[in-house]
């Protein structure tokens, strides 16, 4: 292992250890859903400590489980920030679960990425494809379509986290329903697909599953563009991105301060670096597309997949897309589960 490696793997094991109660409860800043093997926030924790003085455990929730925690905790707030796909985040606002704030360069974000009440606030986005391990499948082909993951070939390799909580899981579901013909209001080719995956063996995760694909267990991943990236460029062995042939969707990643946030000054320091330009050019360095536009360094943006792939990614009208998500989850968890 690389002494890159070996010092990722520290921190992430330091990580893991803050994220124990006793030392919890000592830290600066408790932010749910910020796992150190997800987007790279681990090493993002390293700089916030580094450059704030602000201690922050990692936490391995997914957005669905982080909103739940936050309504169990409602009457005694712990955590103070939270990171949500961003249909949690309205979800969260809805329920009350989060406050009102305007991080210094709220004004920046595009419209149609932040709320307009500064209830939560996009830092940075990815783009749903197939994170795929190729050695790991065994001489078969890198799949580059929706349809090709629920062929023979395919039955065991794939994998993809549960719509019912994780934010990649539902965005996974809204990103196939329309190859087969759904719509926001028609999710039945959706769901007939995953059943169709589910029916090949696909593997349904609950938590953030990048080591288990790196690892070969879940060689086809339904995940984001920075994973697959960060893989491709970090880890050893053969990692390849597929944008489905038939399109897929993007998704916007947001912040927001909870409503009785304990250490409140000390989060909303956090929350105005993850939007400078420090923290900003950081994301890309980790393959993500920032919310705030900042030049993303030349070196980075070779690496991506060229703009004419990315085409294929469809605008979605996440408000719609969280309201749509309990009728799904009923079905899902009935026809699929």
């Amino acid at each position: 292992m690389t002494a890159k490696r070996l010092a990722v793997s520290a921190f992430a094991l330091l990580c893991a250890g803050l994220a124990a109660p006793a030392t919890a409860q000592d830290a600066d800043v408790i932010c749910y859903n910020c796992p150190p093997e997800w987007a790279n926030w681990g090493e993002m924790l390293g700089k916030i400590a580094e450059n704030l003085g602000i201690a922050i455990p990692g936490d391995n929730k997914n957005s669905g489980q982080a909103v739940a925690q936050m309504i169990a905790e409602q009457a005694s707030p712990v955590a103070d920030i939270a990171y949500l796909g961003i249909n949690a985040g309205i979800s969260a606002a809805d329920q009350g679960l989060v406050q009102s704030f305007r991080p210094d360069r709220f004004d920046e974000i595009p419209a149609g990425l932040r709320d307009p009440e500064g209830r939560w606030w996009a830092v940075h986005q990815g783009t749903l494809g197939f994170f795929v391990n190729v050695d790991a499948l065994n001489g078969a082909e890198v799949p580059a379509c929706w349809a090709d993951l629920t062929k023979p070939q395919y039955q065991g390799p794939v994998g993809y986290l549960d719509p019912t909580s994780a934010a990649v899981g539902y965005v996974s579901a809204v990103a196939a329903n329309p190859a087969p013909g759904g719509t926001l209001d028609d999710f039945t080719p959706g769901i007939d697909y995953l059943r169709s995956l589910n029916d090949n063996g696909a593997i349904v995760a609950m938590q953030t599953s990048y080591a288990r694909t790196v690892s070969g267990e879940i060689p086809i991943l339904l995940d984001y563009d920075f994973n697959a990236y960060r893989a491709k460029y970090n880890e050893d062995g053969n990692y390849e991105f597929v944008l489905p042939c038939e399109g897929t969707v993007s998704f916007p990643y947001v912040m927001t301060l909870v409503e009785g946030a304990p250490h409140a000054e000390a989060a909303k320091q956090v929350l105005n670096y993850l939007l400078s330009d420090e923290g900003q050019l950081f994301w890309t360095e980790a393959y993500l597309r920032p919310a705030i536009p900042v030049e993303m360094p030349a070196d980075v943006a070779e690496r991506f997949l060229p703009a004419s792939e990315y085409e294929r990614a469809q605008n979605v009208d996440w408000r719609a897309a969280q309201a749509a998500r309990a009728a799904f989850s009923e079905r899902y968890l009935a026809e699929v589960r």
